[in-house]
């Protein structure tokens, strides 16, 4: 075995801490920022502009939210013959669940205006062969977002499910809204 002189063990340590440095440098360079070059202060939301839902959205640090579970339509005619009777078809129970999360907002000081992300689960609809209303939950949404009322455009998943709890159910809607950075919180 060879002995370490003095100068042999400055070089080594040059060594490891050139490598460590190399190291450190190309994963800096592969690895993106985990925050925004210049600090938001609201909600921003990116995407396409044509496109009805935003594709992504940034919170600024620190940012209140407030989301639901899933929430399902309301009841139109508990005595129907139907589930188009009793809740209506995938538009009409998306407007429902729209207005009931409307509703949990507005008991928060929140809006659908402060809505960010919306995740959509919807089931077949047996009117429409089995297959599932997306043109009526599209339409829904339409009412409600990127509107001249509303022109915020929600990041959004919509998912396909075989079905949902109750059997008259065609969609249910989980929501997340932020607090705006003005809004009391106590």
């Amino acid at each position: 075995m060879m002995k370490m002189t003095g100068k042999m063990k400055v070089l080594a340590g040059a060594i490891v801490i050139s490598c460590l440095a190399a190291t450190a440098s190309v994963y800096a360079a592969v690895t993106p920022n985990k925050y925004p070059l210049a600090p938001i202060h609201e909600p921003e939301f990116y995407g396409n502009p044509s496109s009805a839902i935003s594709s992504a959205v940034a919170m600024p640090a620190g940012t209140a939210t407030f989301e639901t579970s899933g929430t399902v339509p309301s009841v139109v005619n508990k005595e129907g013959k139907t589930i188009y009777d009793r809740y209506g078809d995938t538009e009409k129970q998306g407007l429902s669940v729209l207005k009931n999360i409307e509703t949990l907002l507005k008991e928060q000081g929140l809006s659908m205006k402060d809505v960010t992300y919306l995740r959509v689960y919807i089931a077949p609809d047996a009117a429409k062969g089995g297959k599932f209303d997306f043109d009526g939950w599209n339409k829904a949404y339409a009412k409600y977002f990127n509107t001249k009322e509303n022109p915020v455009k929600t990041a959004r998943s919509t998912v396909g499910v075989a079905s949902l709890v109750n059997s008259d159910w065609l969609i249910e809607i989980e929501a997340v809204a932020a607090f705006p950075s003005h809004h009391n919180q106590d």
